[in-house]
Parts: structure tokens; sequence; C-alpha cells
């Protein structure tokens, strides 16, 4: 990781285009390291939003393809999203491989952020498939690995991502392994600590950010991952609100009206308001008449009003819905071996041995010897 206080910084006009630039950068010279020049050829843009931009890049050295995330740095402040990068390492969280600043002719002071390339998104495979429905086993594939990704984020560095949607999620079209992406929102939530309610794309935001809670858990996150999966499901999104009273209608047109537990729970400042009373619809007219009962059943127990009856990431990943994964013989389609799916970390260390032998199976734990997993003998 490049150290913020030994980089050398290459001077770009701020309105000049960003591809065919070459950035150069120092790296190492720490704990008697030597150090050694990066330089990064810009490619194409890949992204753009408030934020600044992202790019594709190829490292000069070693022909490396990189996504480089390059943001306006305010000089007071630590850069947050940096600093959370810097705590994190799963297989279904996009990795960081270090940073440089570059500034330009108005000295205005960029953030660089170079991390590992994954050509596509979640959204755009989603594109693909808009004539006909996903098949299951990718269905099952994706949304799993988001849920790992997510009990990785919300028990190890405890972050909560606050922006999950499909443009948020890589997808490598070779061996499907799914990388959650975009940490520009994402924060490390404290108990009793106030937070901004006006956080995630509509059609993703969980009901008590639209109730205006800001004392919210990372189970906005399931909520988010809940409308991802159904999304997956249904070709489009369930809950397409134009604004944000919109999507509270939406939420209440398939859910019914909360009650007023139900927004207590969400925010108890909001429980005078009065809202129509309409029927939940029920669950299996939500999605069509062939869809898996256990596929339905997962979705109901994400995307519920009361946070703290939502299933926690963990939970997610146990459910039946995602057996045939567990499967000793599950294959990708075209015969190749599933991605890796149950090489968990420091993740398990709360979960009780009861859900862990549910998320780790049979034959994954012989290969591994039992002694692996002492709890569970």
């Amino acid at each position: 990781m490049a150290d913020d206080k030994e980089i050398t910084a290459p001077v770009i006009g701020a309105n000049e285009a960003v591809t065919g630039h070459i950035i150069s950068t120092t790296i190492g010279g720490k704990n008697g390291e030597p150090k050694r020049t990066i330089s990064y050829m810009a490619e194409r843009v890949v992204g753009t939003g408030s934020f600044g931009i992202v790019f594709q890049a190829k490292c000069l050295e070693t022909g490396e393809t990189v996504a480089i995330k390059k943001v306006l740095q305010d000089k007071r402040y630590k850069n947050r999203e940096l600093q959370l990068m810097r705590t994190m390492d799963h297989p279904n969280v996009v990795s960081l491989k270090h940073c440089f600043f570059s500034t330009t002719s108005k000295d205005e002071l960029f953030l660089n952020l170079v991390m590992e390339y994954v050509p596509e998104s979640l959204y755009r495979v989603l594109k693909h498939y808009s004539n006909q429905r996903m098949p299951l086993i990718y269905v099952k594939l994706y949304t799993y690995q988001i849920f790992r990704g997510l009990a990785y984020l919300h028990t190890v560095p405890g972050v909560c991502h606050r922006d999950l949607k499909p443009q948020n999620v890589l997808v490598d079209a070779l061996s499907h392994q799914v990388k959650i992406c975009d940490f520009g929102s994402a924060k490390m939530l404290v108990k009793g600590e106030a937070n901004i309610s006006y956080i995630c794309s509509r059609f993703y935001r969980a009901p008590e950010l639209i109730f205006g809670a800001t004392e919210y858990t990372t189970s906005i996150d399931i909520w988010s991952a809940g409308c991802v999966l159904a999304e997956l499901l249904l070709g489009q999104p369930l809950f397409p609100g134009e604004n944000a009273v919109d999507q509270l209608v939406e939420i209440i047109k398939v859910l019914g009206t909360p009650t007023r537990e139900e927004i207590r729970c969400m925010n108890p400042n909001y429980t005078d308001f009065r809202f129509p009373q309409i029927k939940a619809h029920p669950w299996h007219k939500v999605f069509h008449e062939r869809m898996p009962p256990e596929a339905i059943d997962l979705a109901s127990r994400l995307l519920q009003y009361s946070p703290s009856l939502r299933y926690t990431a963990l939970e997610a990943c146990a459910h039946p819905f995602f057996n045939e994964l567990r499967e000793p013989n599950a294959r990708l389609p075209n015969g190749r071996s599933l991605p890796p799916l149950f090489n968990f970390k420091q993740e398990l260390s709360g979960a009780s041995p009861e859900l862990v032998a549910r998320l780790i199976p049979e034959h994954v734990r012989r290969q591994m010897g039992l002694n692996f997993f002492p709890s569970i003998t």
C-alpha cells in the first residue's frame, strides 16, 4: 500500500481527457522495502458520478489491468472510503491494491484508489437477460456471494455498505465470482450515533430510511440485498418508486400497510402518521407461479418492515434456497467448478455451531479436516 505521506504526485490537468494519460506513483520505501515506481496508462472511463470517475488502466510494469477511482479530495478530511477499504480482505469484496494522490494545475487534490478490475456488473448481466429469466443457478450463485460479502462487512470491519444495488456488484463472467464494490457511501455504524437517512439508491432503500430514521443498522443492506434477489428473480426492480413517497407506496402495495409497532421499529418519531389501510399482497403472487417456494421464502425473510426481524447475512447464506450450491457435485451450467463459496474467514467467529454446520457442507468439512471446525464435530 502506498503511504500517503510518501507519494509523488504527477500534475494532471483537471479538464483533460483521462484516456491516454500515464500516471506514475512511487510505492514501497517502508520498513526497508525498496521504493519502486508504478505507472498506469488510463485506457477508458468505466463509470462517472458525483464522486468523480472510475477508469480502466493498465500497469505498464506488469501488464495488469486495474480500475482506478479518482475522487476530489478535501484536504481537511481523511477519505472514509480509503480508510474502510484498507481494512477489507474478502473474496466477495473488491480489493484495494494501493492509492496515491494527484494534483491539478488549479491545485485541486485528487485521491486515486487502485483496485482490482472486474469487467462486468450485475446490472449489465441483468440487462443481458432482459428478454428471458436469469437461470436460477446464477440467481443463487450471485445472491449467495452478495450475502457472504455482507456477512464479512457487517461482522469483521463492522461496515454498512449503504448503497447496495446491481451496479455496485461486480461479476467475473468466466468464474461467476461476485465482488461488492463502491464504498463511497459506506460507514462503520456506531450504536447511538446518528447517521444521515438520505442514503442508498431509491429502488433499494430500506423503509426505515424513507421514514427518516437516523439510528439504523446494517439491516438496511439486507433490505437492499432482498431487493436485488427479487430483481434477479423477476427480471425487473420489485419496488420501482419515482420519488421517496412513491417508493413507500410501492413497498406498501406488496407488504401492506405497516402496523404501528412496525413503524415504531423503523422510526419511533413517525408513529402518528396515518396511512391508507392496504392488505399485504401474498408473496407467491408477487412472483410467477413456477417460482421455487424457497426463493419466495427467502425474499419474505429479507423484506420485512421491522429491521430486527430481517435475516442476518449469514442466516441468508444458510437458507435452503442455496442448498443446490452445497451439493458435492454442484457445477456451473458449462460443467466448470463453482467459484469458492465456503472458504469462510473471521465472519464465522460469532456464529452458532448449528449455523456453521448448515453453512459448511459435509463434503467440504471432510476435505478441510473436521478439526478445522472443532465446534461442530
